[in-house]
């Protein structure tokens, strides 16, 4: 089973980049959203829609073109999810789930904090009160698949310029150790591409500013986390900067499923 994870930072734009004539020859069974930045009726035109795959979508309602996911299969799920029952996050258009049988597969899009305190504060509130939601996913037996641009590194190995970022949003301490602290032992959350690259340092974003991108200062802050029963599943990932659809690089991960 192949699943994808990208933030496309507004789809109709990486779209017009090419994005679906890329995805066509990916042959992945499932494809996670983040920044769709529309609302799903500007979506709807067959350029948005690949042959064999159903599409869905959360769009935020705060305010249009901003945020949204999007999770797109070729098997139709048995339910889908929107709300996670926080209208803060949920409004925002962050999370979108797509239930099949025993797996979910969650498009997550975690607030970024870089535009200042009051979005970094909420950040955290989101932080806080998504830990017992996970901690309960991780109990219930289901497999789960959380894709998504969770705009936080892990470690040095995952940031470019280490030393210079630690006070900035996304490289914070407390955001580090809430992320590893997600993923600490063999009962915790599994970073798939960690697990199969534990000393990889390959980003997937970088700023727009400056030849970031040319020079390869980036930042792995797309993951898909999974389920300690999918450790064993874990057959192969890769990382797209090219062709470039957006600031962010497609991430693509081969399960035995």
């Amino acid at each position: 089973m192949r699943i994808i994870s990208f933030n496309a930072n507004g789809l109709r734009s990486a779209a017009n980049k090419g994005f679906f004539d890329w995805f066509r020859g990916q042959d992945a069974d499932v494809l996670c959203l983040q920044e769709t930045k529309a609302q799903e009726h500007q979506l709807s035109g067959n350029s948005f829609k690949p042959d064999g795959y159903r599409a869905f979508f959360r769009d935020a309602i705060t305010k249009k073109g901003y945020s949204g996911v999007a999770i797109y299969s070729k098997r139709e799920p048995d339910e889908v999810r929107t709300q996670l029952g926080w209208a803060p996050f949920d409004d925002e258009g962050r999370y979108l789930e797509a239930r099949f049988g025993n797996l979910s597969v969650v498009s997550f899009y975690i607030p970024s904090g870089s535009s200042g305190e009051l979005r970094q504060g909420f950040k955290f509130e989101v932080m806080d009160w998504l830990k017992p939601i996970l901690d309960e996913w991780l109990r219930s037996g289901r497999d789960y698949v959380l894709c998504g641009d969770w705009n936080i590194v892990r470690s040095r190995l995952d940031i470019k310029n280490w030393t210079s970022n630690q006070k900035n949003s996304g490289c914070l301490p407390p955001e580090r150790d809430w992320l590893n602290g997600l993923c600490t032992d063999e009962s915790g959350w599994i970073d798939a591409y960690r697990a199969l690259h534990a000393e990889g340092q390959d980003y997937t974003w970088w700023s727009n500013r400056g030849a970031a991108r040319a020079n390869n200062v980036g930042w792995r802050i797309d993951y898909q986390i999974v389920t300690p029963s999918l450790r064993d599943r874990l057959q192969a990932c890769s990382i797209h900067p090219q062709p470039r659809f957006s600031d962010h690089a497609p991430f693509v991960v081969d399960y035995v499923l």
